[in-house]
């Protein structure tokens, strides 16, 4: 038995006094940035206003107005959240900053919400246009979406990671089942190790889609688990079940599950890279926790939903800084590059927020 096993799950009136406190923060960062954009992660603890709609965590601001809207009910949040659709579809229009998989993470906050919630055509036509672009990005013979960067571009062509399983949500939305099925078969198969860990990203001979080897970009080494990474895959293999029916995306995401929690430290909130614990003087990266609990709850068993709420408790009790304006603090975004090292950042406070929107409403309607 491990600590994270006794640790008492959260009551629903200290949920409902996290709910409360993220929607301060919520309110007053609504006041601060209008209809800008906070920057990917928090600088000594706030964020600064980003130069337009760049990036790939613009969505999760939106994203974060939808779930206070589905918690309160309340017009003020929707009205924000809808007030972004224009941005998000002049930016596919003119095709700023979309050679990237993160399209799908992009527009499935920020249109395909609004478009199911409140019929916007324009956000439909946007989400519709994103995953056609999306779809450009497939590499035929491998049959995976490259991640970064231009098609040509010899660092990067080949190369998926595993991110994308978030980003394939958009597809099946939109139609492309048959391509989002294959490139989550081809990550299941290589990105997930035999032992149950992830490889970050991965490389497949862009000609021939023979698959090549797996690499690193944020994790400590080529060989560990970098723990954002280990959490995508519990959610992302979970969803992509939800979405096809097959059963050895399941299996992969309880795999991914298994080893997560195995490999926590005693408040059950990782070390930026599972190779760490407690003792190595290495920082947490708490965004990797709030992924895994959403993962954990999509999951649905009862092992893994009271695993989820101990640690969603850790999340409440210690990491939801009050003088941050983060709902979410002592995150990391990219240790080895010294990026947004223990800050807050944006899709941390997306995450927070929608474990605790599932936990409060259970009949909610998630926009994955």
């Amino acid at each position: 038995m491990t600590a994270i096993d006794v640790r008492p799950t959260p009551d629903a009136e200290a949920v409902a006094a996290a709910v409360a406190a993220a929607l301060r923060t919520i309110d007053a960062n609504l006041a601060a940035f209008g209809d800008r954009y906070p920057g990917d992660t928090t600088i000594r603890g706030r964020y600064r206003p980003r130069d337009g709609n760049v990036g790939w965590t613009t969505s999760f601001w939106p994203g974060v107005l939808w779930l206070a809207s589905s918690l309160t009910g309340e017009a003020r949040y929707s009205d924000a959240a809808a007030a972004h659709v224009p941005s998000f579809a002049s930016r596919i229009a003119g095709k700023v900053d979309v050679d990237t998989h993160d399209l799908g993470f992009l527009y499935t906050l920020s249109c395909v919400v609004p478009w199911e919630r409140l019929g916007d055509q324009v956000a439909r036509a946007a989400a519709v246009d994103a995953a056609a672009h999306l779809v450009t990005r497939v590499l035929p013979a491998a049959g995976i979406i490259q991640a970064w960067g231009d098609l040509g571009d010899p660092r990067q062509q080949g190369r998926t990671i595993i991110d994308s399983l978030m980003n394939t949500p958009l597809l099946f939305w939109a139609g492309y089942s048959d391509i989002a099925q294959r490139h989550v078969a081809q990550l299941r198969d290589h990105i997930l190790r035999p032992d149950d860990t992830t490889f970050h990203t991965f490389y497949w001979d862009p000609a021939t889609g023979a698959p090549l080897r797996g690499e690193t970009e944020q994790g400590d080494s080529d060989e560990s688990c970098w723990a954002r990474g280990q959490a995508w895959g519990i959610y992302g293999f979970a969803l992509n079940h939800r979405h096809t029916g097959d059963p050895t995306f399941l299996a992969a995401a309880r795999r991914c599950a298994d080893r997560f929690l195995a490999h926590l430290p005693a408040d059950g909130v990782p070390y930026w890279d599972l190779v760490f614990g407690d003792g190595s003087g290495e920082e947490r990266d708490s965004s990797a926790a709030a992924i895994a609990v959403c993962g954990l709850l999509e999951l649905g068993d009862p092992r893994y939903r009271e695993a989820a709420l101990r640690i969603l408790g850790s999340l409440m009790d210690d990491y939801a800084d009050p003088a941050s304006d983060a709902l979410l603090a002592h995150g990391v975004y990219d240790k080895p590059k010294g990026v947004g090292v223990d800050e807050g950042n944006l899709w941390g406070d997306y995450f927070y927020l929608e474990a605790l929107t599932r936990v409060t409403l259970p009949d909610w309607n998630d926009p994955w």
